[in-house]
């Protein structure tokens, strides 16, 4: 089989075989297929697309490219959650321990920021001494122990993904579903896991700014799991505005802990309640109405907080922290983002907000950036509320001055007013099962 006639296959609209894409995989993690050659076949499938069969063995050729984890020995069903990319969205944090709290282990391999959105290792990096890289057997036995544990994907786990999103990211291939699910479902399924709940989000902030482009990722990733014996649900959330009122790392993990004791924002809590009960609910806990009650209960006792804590413990991060959020270092400057007008805040350019974070040093402009694990933004201000020119919307927090000034221009530019209250949108849009 030579790679220039898998090529040509494509290029022309033909379906691939599975034995093609695998020979495509297998080859170029192992360093025979040269960056030219798998770009031009991404780019073709890009083009031309791919069908639900080439979607399945493409999803499965990254699983088969490296190890997959064993889970013998570990009773209890194992379940995980996976976002496409949010602003302000840190619910990872707080999801986790309330699952596990109420007795469904959580293995979950998170990722790094991606361009706007915020990353969950970053964020748990914020915390004093937090090792996000546990070797295999520790990730067993952190889950089996204290019943959750959140880290980045290891080395042996589908390493095909690694290098092809790599080369995606650098040839406008990003963005096209069946890569998309690929890509996710390669990491996912590699982690050995019974339940998996997607959050698939939709807005300005998000990488799908369709309701129709954001189902049809949806259903696409649900099917794919379910072929290969997965209970799986995804729900579409709406990223038009972000999520909670922190975007930035420390301030993100630190809003997680005010979810785990009952005083995060309204719409923080509702997603966040909405995704454990759904992963509760697929791993037979109960109705879902009962699993919703299952997690409120797990916050109002305390033991999701205290879940969190042994989970930190576990892996080296400092608890008083988490005891004491005012413990987390403070960013060395601060500003205040006025209201250049009166009226109610109809819109944001939630992406713009995420970028301004980015700016501020909380997340990436360069791969070998280093991310500021102070720097930020409060938000004041939600779409819907009414602010009078001159009242704070937004707190920037950076370790540079200069930082402001850029990240203030963009920010202002996403906030649009108008003299009546904007039609409330429903946060979380439907579910796909």
């Amino acid at each position: 089989m030579r790679m220039y006639d898998v090529i040509a296959h494509k290029r022309d609209g033909k379906e691939l075989t599975e034995e093609e894409i695998t020979f495509f995989v297998r080859g170029y993690t192992n360093g025979e297929i040269p960056d030219y050659q798998a770009s031009a076949l991404l780019m073709a499938a890009y083009l031309r697309g791919l069908t639900f069969g080439e979607t399945k063995a493409l999803t499965e050729a990254v699983i088969r490219s490296g190890a997959t984890l064993d889970w013998t020995g570990v009773a209890g069903t194992k379940a995980d959650k996976h976002s496409t990319g949010g602003v302000g969205d840190g619910v990872s944090l707080a999801v986790a321990p309330i699952v596990a709290a109420c007795g469904v282990k959580v293995a979950m391999m998170s990722g790094r920021g991606l361009g706007h959105t915020g990353g969950t290792l970053d964020k748990l990096e914020a915390i004093e001494g937090y090792d996000c890289y546990l070797s295999q057997g520790r990730f067993k036995e952190v889950v089996d122990k204290v019943g959750c544990s959140i880290i980045g994907q290891t080395e042996a786990l589908a390493p095909a993904d690694k290098k092809l999103y790599a080369l995606r990211d650098v040839t406008a291939t990003v963005d096209k579903k069946e890569l998309i699910t690929a890509s996710i479902l390669g990491k996912k399924l590699a982690e050995g896991i019974d339940c998996l709940v997607l959050d698939v989000k939709v807005g300005s902030g998000a990488f799908m700014k369709t309701e129709r482009e954001a189902r049809e990722l949806a259903e696409l990733m649900v099917r794919i799991a379910k072929a290969h014996g997965k209970k799986v649900t995804a729900l579409l959330t709406d990223m038009d505005c972000p999520l909670g009122n922190a975007v930035g790392n420390s301030l993100e993990v630190v809003e997680a802990v005010e979810c785990l004791q009952g005083r995060a924002p309204e719409d923080y809590t509702l997603l966040t309640t909405e995704l454990a009960a759904r992963m509760l609910f697929l791993a037979g806990k109960g109705s879902l109405e009962e699993c919703r009650v299952e997690c409120e209960k797990a916050v109002e006792s305390g033991a999701a907080f205290r879940k969190f804590k042994e989970m930190v413990a576990a892996q080296g991060g400092n608890t008083a922290q988490i005891e004491d959020t005012s413990l987390f270092p403070k960013a060395k400057y601060s500003r205040i983002v006025r209201a250049e007008t009166s009226g109610y805040i109809s819109r944001v350019d939630t992406e713009l907000y995420g970028t301004a974070s980015v700016l501020l040093g909380a997340g990436r402009l360069k791969k070998e950036d280093v991310i500021d694990p102070t720097a930020g933004i409060r938000i004041l201000k939600k779409t819907g509320d009414r602010a009078e020119a001159g009242d704070g919307i937004a707190v920037l927090f950076a370790s540079d001055e200069a930082l402001f000034e850029p990240a203030q221009r963009v920010l202002s530019k996403s906030i649009v007013y108008s003299s009546v209250p904007p039609e409330k949108r429903p946060l979380i849009l439907g579910a796909i099962e």
